[in-house]
């Protein structure tokens, strides 16, 4: 509790010296600054709420004699005012200072100050007496009036802005990149207001011609932040403009997720498989640069856990929800395959898109060789500067879980010789380091329980029911009456 108290006042006297130079927020320099801040000011006025609120308003000023200077500051920027929840938290942290029973003169002043000020933060939106008068004698209520006018306002701006998209490189009816630029900053305290979407939507979606990015960094984190915590739904042509236009935007919706993630006691593939899809991420990745940070940020992952059950488990769960978002978006891919996957054969990526059940019982033996053909070939090219090595081939298989649990399948019902091809893919999915003799030794070893049907498969192949992973990393896989789990461990 000392130590918050401690915290608060350093973190006071920080936000007094930035106010003190913010101001009214009337140049460019402290306009982006104030932007910058938004979040973490607003984070301070909550705490600030929280410790005044326990005191009275002699106790109050004991302890920040400076506080009606650091309240009203926030309240004349209009910047602070229109973001978020800041304004009411303000009029929190006012009515903290309030005597319902005023003592002295000094009391009485104080109250009469704190009146104004909260009259000033009510008003600060409000037009002149002559406007409202106009408005009224139209029989429009004000409430109502500057609805109207803020949603007008943000329209006649989107639409300005998705012509300035068209006309391209008619310079004379384009957007200046001054104004494109003022126009996100003036954004960033408003992002969170329904009437805004479609500016901020027409935003991201407007690509200059710059060589630059020309949108505030700031609009994008703040649009970012507010599309992870739910705050704005935005369509996903937007989102996917977000993503590629401001990468640190991408890598923290990854890092979003991983948290999430982590964060959960338990994580059944059902579960994970929710946090996938509303991440929104499968569905962007349909665009193949997103697509690629996406697969680098899970191999670095798999890399950091030395190989975690609970990773592969998502990569397989998030490739699912992309292959099934990719179908979605439209039956002829719209980018090559090779855009996805640059050091994979495009047969081989082919194969490995198809869904496992949509292949007929029939040709599952002839799919699985040509699927072990392929890797082979890829993961053992000794070809100089060659990309496509034993480890690019694994991570690529391991994305599509679906094939190695038919390959299981397919050795444990095995009556005759197991196939050298399917012995080949067992071993390389479960030890891509070893080498050829090695996996040789390992192929041998897998024989001799396939023989005997030691193993069989636990319910159904494409279930995710089943299977559980816990946070240290151990696979939880249910058992069947008198059955092992699908998958052997070989060692």
């Amino acid at each position: 509790m000392a130590q918050d108290s401690v915290d608060l006042s350093c973190d006071y006297q920080f936000w007094m010296q930035k106010l003190s130079v913010w101001g009214q927020a009337s140049t460019l320099e402290t306009q982006q600054d104030t932007c910058l801040h938004l979040a973490q000011f607003q984070e301070f006025l909550r705490k600030m709420y929280e410790a005044l609120k326990e005191m009275d308003s002699n106790t109050v000023f004991e302890r920040f004699p400076t506080i009606d200077q650091l309240l009203a500051k926030a309240c004349w920027n209009p910047f602070i005012l229109a973001y978020d929840e800041s304004q009411k938290i303000l009029i929190w942290c006012l009515c903290c200072l309030i005597n319902k029973e005023p003592q002295n003169s000094r009391q009485s002043k104080l109250n009469s100050w704190i009146q104004g000020v909260l009259s000033h933060i009510l008003s600060a939106l409000r037009f002149d007496k002559e406007v409202a008068l106009f408005t009224q004698g139209l029989g429009y209520a004000p409430v109502d009036y500057y609805h109207g006018l803020l949603k007008n306002m943000v329209l006649s701006l989107a639409s300005e802005l998705r012509e300035n998209h068209l006309n391209g490189f008619n310079t004379q009816r384009r957007m200046t990149p001054e104004r494109l630029a003022s126009l996100s900053r003036v954004c960033v305290p408003l992002i969170t207001l329904p009437d805004v979407d479609p500016l901020v939507e027409a935003l991201l979606v407007c690509h200059g011609h710059e060589p630059q990015e020309i949108l505030q960094p700031e609009f994008f984190e703040a649009v970012n932040e507010a599309i992870l915590l739910k705050k704005i739904s935005l369509p996903m042509s937007a989102v996917v403009c977000l993503w590629l236009r401001h990468l640190p935007s991408l890598e923290k919706a990854m890092l979003h997720l991983f948290e999430k993630l982590i964060s959960s006691e338990r994580n059944c593939l059902r579960r994970i498989e929710c946090f996938i899809k509303d991440s929104s991420l499968p569905q962007a990745a349909c665009h193949p640069a997103i697509f690629r940070v996406v697969d680098e940020m899970f191999r670095c992952a798999l890399l950091e856990t030395d190989g975690a059950p609970e990773i592969i488990a998502t990569i397989q769960v998030f490739t699912q929800c992309f292959v099934e978002a990719l179908g979605k978006e439209n039956k002829q891919l719209r980018f090559a395959l090779k855009t996805y996957f640059p050091y994979t054969s495009p047969s081989l990526a082919m194969v490995l898109l198809q869904d496992p059940q949509d292949v007929p019982r029939e040709h599952w033996l002839q799919t699985l060789k040509l699927i072990s053909e392929l890797l082979r070939e890829a993961a053992e090219d000794q070809t100089h500067g060659s990309r496509r090595g034993p480890l690019e081939s694994w991570f690529l298989f391991i994305h599509f879980g679906g094939w190695a649990e038919m390959v299981a399948e397919q050795l444990l019902r095995s009556a005759a010789e197991p196939p050298a091809a399917l012995l080949w893919l067992l071993a390389f999915y479960y030890s891509p380091h070893d080498g050829r003799q090695q996996r040789a030794q390992t192929m041998m070893a897998v024989v001799a329980p396939c023989r005997r049907g030691d193993l069989q498969p636990c319910g159904q192949r494409h279930s995710p029911a089943p299977t559980e992973v816990a946070r240290d990393g151990t696979p939880h896989v249910a058992h069947c009456p008198a059955k092992r789990p699908f998958f052997p461990r070989v060692v």
